[in-house]
């Protein structure tokens, strides 16, 4: 007997990457190693002014096999609700699994966390030379799943560890971050085994788990001071909404209020698909932060 709720999300996931990818309108490097790239979608349509930008890291487990092109149509969807958009690639796991490891690895330490501190970072020189449309002062980021993860990192570098090599002197200059079914709180997400033990993977396996979690975790980097809301399919059983209600309720612990928005009858893939309703809420979202 089939699983409905396992064939549903098998048919949420088809749907989403069901779509063509979608060149960007120009790309830029922020370091030497080929994942180290920016692509920048301009605003479509004829609003007038500098648009908001939207900074997407996507999702894939931080894993190799899964890179920017997958969202693609989703950065698309943005730029034609008038969003200048800079979809970051990042240095994910190896493309070869480790030893007693039943696929390809998640993440790479410290390498995953240096690009996107390195990206974040460059953008506002990357922005003005190739997407003279954008308005960085107005910057929104947004991730799916893993990438939800590196959004809400992005925002809260400002309170990393002392020491920290990411860490920020001040809290970035950031309209907010819209979080999609991210990987907020580790220890719930390795108790419910998302992504196949994906989060202490990142962290180098169980032997760093203590020492790297409080760098990397969003439910240990808290309050932040940055608005931020997040996306969830309640019907998700990819990162379940329990990962994000716990990051939520460690948020409100800490005296700050992150939404939650759930969305009724979906799973986890369709926030990322431009042909499913989901879609437009989460575009909402980031237009509220934005405009």
């Amino acid at each position: 007997m089939t699983d409905p709720a396992v064939e549903r999300d098998a048919a949420e996931a088809a749907s989403a990457f069901a779509h063509l990818p979608v060149a960007p309108d120009a790309s830029a490097a922020y370091g030497e190693h080929p994942d180290q790239v920016v692509d920048f979608y301009a605003p479509r349509g004829d609003a007038p002014g500098p648009a908001p930008l939207v900074v997407v890291l996507h999702g894939g487990a931080w894993r190799a096999p899964y890179d920017r092109q997958h969202i693609t149509p989703f950065a698309d969807l943005l730029a034609r609700r008038g969003f200048a958009v800079a979809n970051v690639e990042y240095r994910r796991g190896s493309s070869l699994p480790h030893q007693g490891s039943e696929g390809p690895v998640a993440g790479r330490w410290p390498e995953t966390f240096d690009d996107v501190a390195a990206a974040m970072d460059a953008l506002p020189g990357l922005v003005e030379a190739a997407l003279p449309s954008a308005d960085p002062r107005r910057t929104v980021v947004t991730g799916h799943s893993a990438g939800g993860q590196l959004a809400l990192w992005a925002a809260a570098r400002h309170v990393l560890p002392a020491g920290s090599p990411w860490r920020l002197p001040a809290p970035p200059e950031l309209r907010g971050v819209v979080a999609l079914a991210p990987i907020a709180d580790f220890e719930v997400a390795e108790e419910l085994g998302v992504c196949g033990g994906a989060s202490s993977q990142l962290l180098g396996g169980p032997a760093h788990w203590d020492a790297r979690r409080p760098s990397a975790d969003p439910a240990s980097l808290l309050p932040t001071g940055i608005a931020t809301t997040v996306v969830q399919g309640r019907e998700d059983i990819v990162v379940p909404p329990a990962v994000a209600e716990s990051y939520a309720a460690a948020a409100a612990k800490a005296g700050e209020m992150v939404g939650l928005t759930l969305v009724e009858g979906v799973g986890h893939f369709p926030l990322i698909d431009p042909a499913a309703g989901a879609c437009a809420v989460v575009a909402e979202e980031i237009a509220q932060l934005a405009w």
